[in-house]
């Protein structure tokens, strides 16, 4: 593997363009993708809207370990990238204005305070948080042949 790859860095500088996410949730071994908006803090902790009703937020709750994909989307000409992780994601209580999961996903999908409003019905999106215990990055574009790199992240 290239020592000179800083995964680190390679995560931080992807990121920012994609808003979507595909995460994935496992419930009495039948595995379950779905396509989320996230954001992330600078302890690359990652954060999402969604309804408790919905099936990944019902996988959640009873088992917490998931994993997700980000890439852009490519045309066959095009030399892929990808960010992949794993982690346990957990629905937040009591997100204000000044909790880090608002403050973010304001930020970064330019939407505003009604969100808190939102969360506070029954079946409104709540706020979840991953926190990312091993980051992997597939590259093509720098790696040749291409590579998986792993950063171990933090420990559960």
């Amino acid at each position: 593997m290239d020592s000179s790859f800083d995964v680190e860095k390679v995560i931080r500088g992807y990121l920012p363009d994609i808003i979507h996410m595909s995460l994935a949730t496992c419930s009495d071994g039948r595995p379950w993708v779905c396509e989320v908006h996230f954001a992330y803090d600078d302890q690359l902790n990652v954060y999402f809207r969604s309804k408790p009703s919905r099936r990944h937020s019902q996988e959640i709750a009873t088992n917490p370990h998931v994993a997700a994909n980000i890439v852009t989307q490519h045309t066959a000409r095009d030399v892929p990238r990808g960010v992949y992780l794993e982690g346990t994601a957990e629905l937040l209580a009591d997100v204000d204005e000044n909790h880090v999961a608002y403050k973010s996903l304001c930020d970064r999908l330019s939407i505003g305070p009604d969100i808190l409003v939102e969360a506070q019905k029954e079946d409104g999106h709540k706020f979840y948080k991953i926190t990312v215990s091993d980051f992997y990055v597939f590259d093509a574009r720098e790696s040749r042949p291409s590579q998986k790199y792993h950063l171990q992240w933090s420990k559960f």
